[in-house]
């Protein structure tokens, strides 16, 4: 059988793993680590990156008669713990029926926001698929909590598949894909294919699933994103029959909303720095005259001469937003020197980039 790609990235969610009651659905499990091994066979590198660990970890207290009243912090941490172990085990039992090892990778928001530790895990992952073993990835619950959190597995994902080149991303959750009006209401229908720079505003929901902690704003935002790095993103339903199988299959149709990439080419360091946003330590705000020379289309670094204000306290090689007159952000970047020599030459001609362009992602 012929494949589309030969590396991909699987996102599950948790309301793909877990059923109405928040138990760990085995049997969906079992049926894309099924699809998944079709895949190994068939030459396609996958990592997966799994969410229900909370879920799982919240019925096996709730089977045990937990009965100890927790924050929100305490009961994440508490049930991550224990569906986290939970979940990897299952995993690996599925795969072992298939012959085929798997591995698992937790990770932090924070654990990422350096250029070394980026590096690392990606090293990590490269060797584990030239070794044949299958990466599953998690965010580690235990550890991460509010501003430390990724926004969901979602930004996991898409940080993930620009880190490992790979030349898909499939986003698998309960709905088949984008839909262009309420999907309860009769005559909406999935967006079958989304082309760069399209405008998705009037058609995206902003409800939030009933166990993961994003929802298809989130989707929507890092799928664009990803798509514009040149990947190909797919958001589609994981609770079909053969999803994974149908969704690479060049010979088959399914209904599925596909991100159409660019056709534009992105540094290894700028996907890096496109998927940083969350880790910026301070604000360049910029004056007309630097926003209209960004907007072009010649690549171009950013100036002292063009920033008006600097916001925020941050040391060299830290990653700053960028901040047009206004007010939106227009882009990340990594800066060449400390906040308190940012303030000092804001606004004055004949100093170094701030910003280079090598280490600029523009939105």
């Amino acid at each position: 059988m012929a494949y589309r790609f030969k590396r991909v990235v699987v996102k599950v969610g948790s309301n793909v793993l877990a059923r109405p009651d928040g138990s760990l659905d085995v049997t969906r499990m079992s049926a894309l680590a099924d699809q998944v091994a079709e895949l190994h066979r068939g030459g396609v590198e996958v990592i997966l990156v799994s969410s229900g660990a909370v879920a799982s970890g919240r019925s096996e207290m709730q089977l045990h008669n937990h009965r100890k009243k927790l924050g929100q912090v305490s009961a994440r941490q508490l049930f991550s713990a224990v569906g986290q172990a939970k979940l990897i085990n299952r995993y690996y039992e599925l795969f072992r029926d298939h012959g085929i090892v798997c591995g698992q990778v937790l990770t932090t928001k924070e654990s990422l926001s350096t250029r070394r530790h980026y590096l690392n895990q990606q090293h990590c992952m490269t060797v584990m698929l030239e070794n044949g073993v299958i990466p599953i990835l998690n965010e580690n619950d235990t550890i991460s909590v509010t501003e430390l959190m990724f926004t969901d597995n979602d930004e996991l994902s898409g940080m993930v598949a620009a880190m490992m080149d790979a030349e898909a991303l499939i986003i698998l959750s309960n709905i088949d894909g984008i839909y262009n009006g309420n999907p309860s209401e009769s005559g909406t229908e999935v967006i079958r294919e989304i082309l760069p720079q399209q405008d998705l505003s009037c058609y995206i929901q902003t409800g939030k699933s009933q166990f993961g902690r994003g929802g298809m704003l989130t989707k929507c935002r890092i799928a664009t994103k990803v798509a514009d790095e040149g990947i190909e993103v797919i958001v589609a339903n994981g609770k079909r029959d053969s999803i994974l199988i149908d969704v690479l299959c060049e010979s088959r149709d399914v209904v599925c909303t596909r991100f159409i990439p660019s056709d534009r080419t992105i540094s290894p360091v700028k996907k890096w720095i496109a998927h940083s946003e969350g880790f910026a330590k301070g604000e360049l705000h910029v004056n007309e005259g630097a926003y209209e020379a960004l907007s072009r289309p010649e690549a171009v670094s950013l100036l002292p001469i063009g920033v008006r204000e600097v916001k925020g306290e941050f040391e060299k090689d830290d990653i700053v937003k960028i901040i047009a007159p206004d007010g939106r952000q227009i882009g990340v970047g990594r800066i060449a020197c400390d906040s308190n020599r940012a303030r000092q030459a804001a606004g004055k001609k004949g100093i170094r980039p701030f910003i280079h362009y090598d280490y600029l992602y523009l939105d």
